[in-house]
C-alpha cells in the first residue's frame, strides 16, 4: 500500500515583475534546491526544509512579491523535491496530477478538493488500521497497478450414496473462462471470454460471478453460480455391475450463492493477499488461525427419467426426481499457512476451512424436512512466483457441501484451477 505522506495543495508560482528580480528568484530556487537535497539525504523533515527556505529567502523577500502567486513553505518544498515535474504540475487539476505522477495518491503538491482530501484521509486511516503488517514478515510490492491474464477452469461434481454400497457419481464438463484484468489498489475491472466457445468446444450453459475483498485482518467473498446440463454419469448404482461408465446426462440444474467472511488472527505475520492477490511479499513463513462465517444457498434439481430405458431399472431407491433446496448458516474455523520457499520469489499457501452449522430446507426439498445439521469444507492452495514487476500463479479451490438425507447422503462440490500471469506497475 501507499505510505502516508503530507498532502500539499497550494499552487507553485513565485514571479517578480522586474526582469532582474526574476533572475534573482531563479537563482534562489537553485540554491534552495541544493539545500533540500541535502536535507533529504540527512533525513530532515519537510518542516525543516520549510525553515531552510524561509532562511534562504529572507533577504530577498520584499513587498514587491506577488503574494497571490506564491506558495506555502510546504508547497515550495514539494516543488523543489520534484523539479522534473515543472512548475505547471502544481497548477494542474488533481486528476491530471495523478496521471502525471503515476497515481501516487499521497505525493506532495496534490491539489485535492476538500471532499477528495477527506476521502484520502479515510483511506489512509483504513490502510493503517486494516492493512498493517510486521515488515520483518510482510512488505508491500511498491506498486499500485496490476495487469494480468487469467485462465479459470472449473468443474462440478455430484455424488449420492445409498445403502448396500450403491452410489451415483456425476461430473460436469470442464468450464473454461479466459480474460484480462486491471487493478488499481482495491479496485479492479475484469472481462472474461467463454473459452469453450472461443476454441469451438461449447459445453453446457453456465453463469459465474465472483467478488472478493482482502486486507490484512480479514477477507470477504461473494459468489453466484448457475449451470444447466453438461454432466457425465461415471457410476450408476448396479448398472454395469457397479463399474465405471460414461453416460451423457443433461437433466441437472444447479444454482448457488455463497457469502464468506473470515478473520486472520496472526494478521501481523501472515498475508493472504501475498498468495491470492499478488499485492504483498511474504518474507518469512507463517501461519494463522482463521475464524469466520459462511452462508450457502443451494438449489439442485436432478431428474433421472430421461435416461435410456436399460438404465432406469437400476435407479437407486426407485426415485426419479431429487430436489435439494436449502440454505446453510455456518461457523468457519480453519488454518492457513504461507511457506516462503524464496523471499520475494517463491511462495506456497495451503488453507483449509471446515464449516459447521445449521441447514434450513425449503418446502420443495425431497426429504420434506425443515432442519438439518450442516457441514461444508473449503480448501485453497496457491503457488506464486515473483520476478521483479512480473508475477505468475497457479491457484486451486475446492468447495464441498454435505446433505444428510433419511435414506441417502448427497455431496456436491465445485473445484477450480486458475493460471495467472501479469505485471505490476
Amino acid at each position: 500500500m501507499v505510505q502516508n505522506s503530507l498532502i500539499l495543495h497550494h499552487y507553485y508560482m513565485a514571479m517578480f515583475h522586474p526582469t532582474i528580480r526574476g533572475i534573482i528568484a531563479g537563482c534562489l530556487a537553485v540554491m534552495a534546491a541544493g539545500q533540500f537535497v541535502h536535507a533529504s539525504e540527512t533525513g530532515m523533515s519537510p518542516d525543516s526544509c520549510a525553515v531552510m527556505l524561509q532562511e534562504s529567502a529572507g533577504s530577498y523577500a520584499t513587498d514587491d512579491v506577488c503574494t497571490g502567486d506564491t506558495l506555502s513553505d510546504e508547497s515550495r518544498c514539494a516543488a523543489i523535491a520534484h523539479p522534473e515535474w515543472g512548475a505547471d504540475y502544481y497548477r494542474e487539476n488533481w486528476v491530471k496530477q495523478l496521471f502525471a505522477n503515476g497515481f501516487r495518491i499521497n505525493d506532495p503538491g496534490m491539489n485535492y478538493p476538500k471532499f477528495m482530501r477527506f476521502c484520502l484521509k479515510v483511506y489512509n486511516w483504513g490502510d493503517r488500521t486494516f492493512n498493517s503488517y510486521d515488515p520483518d514478515y510482510v512488505v508491500g510490492t511498491g506498486k499500485n497497478w496490476k495487469l494480468y491474464l487469467n485462465s479459470h477452469n472449473w468443474v462440478q461434481t455430484y455424488a449420492m450414496f445409498f445403502p448396500e454400497n450403491l452410489n451415483v457419481r456425476m461430473f460436469s464438463d470442464v468450464y473454461s473462462d479466459l480474460g484480462p484484468s486491471i487493478n488499481f489498489m482495491a479496485v479492479g475491472l475484469s472481462y472474461t471470454f467463454n473459452a469453450n466457445e472461443l476454441f469451438h468446444h461449447p459445453v453446457a450453459q453456465r453463469r459465474n460471478f465472483d467478488w472478493n475483498f482482502t486486507c490484512a485482518l480479514f477477507t470477504l467473498r461473494y459468489s453466484r453460480q448457475s449451470t444447466s446440463g453438461g454432466v457425465t454419469i461415471m457410476r450408476f448404482g448396479k448398472y454395469n455391475n457397479g463399474h465405471h461408465i460414461s453416460q451423457d446426462f443433461n437433466d441437472v440444474r444447479q444454482k448457488s450463492t455463497t457469502i464468506d467472511g473470515y478473520y486472520f488472527f496472526n494478521h501481523r505475520h501472515y498475508s493472504h493477499a501475498a498468495a491470492y492477490c499478488y499485492s504483498k511479499y511474504q518474507l518469512k513463513s507463517s501461519g494463522t488461525l482463521i475464524c469466520g462465517f459462511n452462508y450457502e444457498r443451494q438449489d439442485v434439481h436432478i431428474d433421472f427419467s430421461s435416461l435410456p430405458e436399460e438404465m432406469l431399472e437400476f435407479v437407486p431407491d426407485g426415485r426419479m426426481n431429487y430436489k435439494f433446496n436449502y440454505a446453510d448458516y455456518n461457523v468457519i474455523i480453519g488454518y492457513g499457512y504461507n511457506c516462503v520457499l524464496h523471499p520475494r520469489r517463491w511462495l506456497f499457501n495451503i488453507t483449509a476451512l471446515p464449516a459447521l452449522g445449521y441447514k434450513h430446507l425449503f418446502r420443495e426439498s425431497s426429504d420434506g424436512r425443515k432442519d438439518m445439521f450442516s457441514t461444508n469444507i473449503k480448501v485453497l492452495f496457491s503457488f506464486v512466483y515473483n520476478h521483479k514487476a512480473l508475477f505468475s500463479s497457479l491457484t486451486g479451490r475446492f468447495d464441498g457441501g454435505l446433505y444428510l438425507g433419511d435414506a441417502y447422503t448427497f455431496f456436491n462440490s465445485n473445484m477450480s484451477l486458475s493460471l495467472t500471469v501479469g505485471a505490476r506497475f
